[in-house]
């Protein structure tokens, strides 16, 4: 399917693009654009295509049908190459290099680096330059790593589960990283199993389930688009009786509230009332990231095997 947002400047796309590993396929027909000044986060259950959909943006993958662009150009042309930067995970720092020697090397591979100084802001490392890689913490190796992903001065940069294994605060670092990146007009892909992070982050997000994209829209409208939303209020009504309503498919007790999952909140709620006219401290709200997530990829999983 095709995104119906194109109000940015294309920046690179993958058209009509397959990819076929022997009888396994891992990419199925998907169009993509990435616009800039925007980050997209692509979501999807392990084995979904994200990751090979990346590497072929990156030109690290060939296509066995279709097209990748970057820039207008092959992702294998130096040319885009340059204008990019990726965090790709399983990526490890060699050697007993410092921070500041390691930014500084990478920061050569390219025309139009980004100062030391600023690479070190960016990426919340000022006053480590001088110490050796190996010797920081797990959060802070993160962030090295993200500043070789974006000391290039890059135009589009592409993070493969950026906060993978990191507290919350070290990701809240990252996210403030990566929305100062994001804020200076550059566009950013975003791989992540953190689905709170794509709800936090992301302009737009791309559902990808078997290799084909199944829904794609702002974090707002891809929770809209399930059918189920949050009923929360205080009631005299206990849990038992409300969770026999029709439509009501989870009721939890959160203090003196109640939190009711429903397919027909309208209806629900009409009943609550009725039961209830002192019902209080009303609030509807839609499905989390996370329910429309699942209830996207559990039914495009079932239409495919029916």
């Amino acid at each position: 399917m095709r995104d119906k947002h194109v109000t940015r400047t294309t920046i690179a796309a993958l058209k009509d693009i397959s990819k076929h590993y022997g009888q396994i396929t891992a990419v199925d027909g998907i169009n993509l654009e990435i616009r800039r000044g925007e980050l997209l986060a692509l979501l999807g259950p392990n084995g979904a295509g994200k990751t090979t959909s990346v590497n072929l943006l990156l030109g690290l993958a060939s296509s066995t049908s279709g097209t990748a662009e970057l820039f207008g150009l092959s992702p294998c042309e130096v040319r885009a190459r340059r204008r990019i930067g990726a965090m790709l995970q399983g990526a490890q720092l060699g050697g007993h290099a410092r921070v500041g020697e390691t930014i500084a090397l990478y920061s050569g591979y390219y025309l139009n680096p980004l100062p030391l100084a600023e690479t070190l802001r960016m990426a919340g490392l000022e006053g480590l330059e001088s110490r050796p890689a190996v010797k920081l913490s797990g959060g802070q190796k993160q962030r090295l790593m993200f500043a070789l992903a974006v000391c290039g001065n890059p135009e589009l940069l592409f993070l493969d589960e950026p906060t993978v294994g990191l507290d919350v605060e070290a990701r809240h670092g990252i996210w403030t990283a990566i929305r100062d990146f994001k804020e200076q007009g550059r566009s950013v892909v975003l791989t992540t199993h953190y689905l709170e992070e794509a709800d936090a982050l992301a302009d737009r997000i791309v559902v990808i389930n078997r290799g084909r994209v199944i829904a794609a829209g702002t974090p707002a409208e891809i929770k809209q688009s399930v059918a189920r939303r949050h009923i929360r209020c205080i009631t005299r009504l206990d849990s038992a009786r409300i969770s026999m309503l029709p439509g009501v498919s989870a009721v939890q007790q959160d203090g003196e509230r109640l939190d009711i999952v429903a397919a027909r909140p309208e209806s629900v709620l009409f009943e609550m009332l009725r039961l209830d006219p002192a019902l209080h401290d009303l609030e509807i709200t839609d499905a989390r990231l996370e329910e429309a997530f699942l209830s996207l990829t559990n039914d495009n999983h079932e239409g495919q095997t029916a």
